[in-house]
Order: C-alpha cells, then sequence, then structure tokens
C-alpha cells in the first residue's frame, strides 16, 4: 500500500505523520507499507526510522550527476536509503511532458541505483470512451520496460490509474480496474514468460480510499493501492495498510 503525498506536506507535517503511524504498521512481510514523499520532506520521513514503513521517492531523473538544475539524482537517493520510486505518474506526463522515452531511461537508472521503480500507466477519459484503453495502457507499459531484463521486471511495480479517476472523487468499479490490471500482466507476459508477469506488483490508484479499497484489493489481479488523498491523514492511511484486519 503505496501512499503519494505529491506535493503536500512540510518536514513538521512529516514528523508529526511519521509519528502517528509509529509501531502501528503491519509486520506482516507480505503487506509493504510505503509513502512517497516530495524530496523536501524525504530525509525527515527517514530520519523517523519508522517501523516496517518504506520510503519512495515521488520522482528522479536519469542521470546520476551533471548540470540538471533542479532535479533529483537517483544516486543520491539510493544513498539517503530509500527503496521504491515513482516514475511515470500521468502528473509528470502531463504538466511535465514526460515521454515514454523519458520513463524508461528513469527506470533504467533507478534500477542500477538499486532504487525498485513504481512504473505509472494508465488512460484519459477521451482514450476510455474511444476504446483504446488496451492499446494505450499496453503501449505505455511496453515502452516503460524496454531494455530492462525478465529477472529486473519480476521485482518492480506497475500502478495503473484511470487519469480520469484522479483526484476527481471518482473511481474505476473493482471490475474496471481489475480488467486493466490483468491486461497490464497479460502484456507482460507476452513481453517476457508467465513467471514474470506473475511476480510483477501491480497497484491500482485513483481515489483508493479505506471505503473502497477492500473491494479493490480483493482482485485476483491487484496486488495493492497507489493512494493519493486518502493518504496524507495518518488514521486514514493506517486504515488502508490493515485492511485485512
Amino acid at each position: 500500500m503505496a501512499g503519494n503525498w505529491k506535493l503536500n506536506k512540510d518536514p513538521q507535517e512529516t514528523a508529526e505523520f511519521a509519528q502517528a503511524i509509529t509501531g502501528k504498521l503491519p509486520s506482516d512481510s507480505e503487506v509493504i507499507s510505503i509513502i512517497a514523499a516530495p524530496a523536501i520532506d524525504l530525509q525527515t520521513l527517514l530520519d523517523q526510522k519508522v517501523p516496517n514503513l518504506k520510503v519512495a521517492s515521488e520522482n528522479s531523473y536519469f542521470e546520476d550527476d551533471g548540470a540538471y538544475t533542479g532535479e533529483t539524482s537517483p544516486l543520491a537517493l539510493h544513498e539517503m536509503g530509500i527503496t521504491y520510486g515513482i516514475i511515470g505518474h500521468s502528473e509528470r506526463r502531463g504538466y511535465f511532458k514526460e515521454t515514454d522515452e523519458d520513463i524508461n531511461k528513469k527506470a533504467h537508472a533507478l534500477i542500477k541505483n538499486q532504487i525498485t521503480p513504481i512504473i505509472c500507466c494508465g488512460e484519459s477519459l477521451e482514450k476510455r470512451e474511444a476504446g483504446k484503453v488496451d492499446e494505450w495502457v499496453s503501449g505505455q507499459v511496453t515502452a516503460a520496460l524496454k531494455g530492462i531484463s525478465a529477472n529486473e521486471v519480476a521485482n518492480l511495480v506497475i500502478a495503473y490509474e484511470p487519469i480520469w479517476a484522479i483526484g476527481t472523487g471518482k473511481t474505476a468499479t473493482s471490475d474496471q480496474a481489475e480488467e486493466v490490471c490483468k491486461m497490464i500482466r497479460h502484456t507482460i507476459e507476452d513481453l517476457y514468460d508467465e513467471g514474470t508477469a506473475n511476480s510483477v506488483h501491480i497497484l491500482y490508484g485513483g481515489s483508493v480510499k479505506p471505503a473502497n479499497v477492500k473491494d479493490l484489493m480483493s482482485k485476483e489481479d491487484i496486488d495493492g493501492g497507489l493512494v493519493g488523498g486518502a493518504s496524507l491523514d495518518p488514521e486514514s492511511f493506517l486504515q488502508l495498510v490493515h485492511y485485512q484486519d
């Protein structure tokens, strides 16, 4: 269960959130609790040393260093202790014009630096209404994985987020979400093999909240959630990570 804070929380708020969830996260190895925080908050979150919490970056560049003002180095993230990194979020694609090629290069850079990529994909309402969901999302996944080995793919995370359900209060039905997540798994099987496809963790994102998480997680091909607004409140986040209780 991965929370994506986007451009929210300052270091003080980050510390308060960490203190509120300390000692309350699942210790079961099958339940991975992740918070992806703004770059300015990452060190604060790491310093809190919350048991059973993995810390993720929300974005990073595809070069380790150089004259790239304002970017975040994947090498530096690794040295800090970051273990997961979101790339390709629809807001990065939309607002900042990131391309499939950019996201593929970022995936390679994260893997090289021993950070597990959380690769986002998803369609707009226009693509869905035009019946192009499979074509569009499969294309995003295929492009993102170009040149990545089966062993590397088996350990990464794909997050399916229908753009029309992000921050809108709308949610794809659990059946709609499962349909696309299953298609993503089949895409990986076609690119690699069945074992690789079964090993990949596929998350659903798009207005995931305590009220709908059990229904979504009941689906065979949905392995977890990428959560936006509901991850900002510690009590809400704890309900999500303890949805099986």
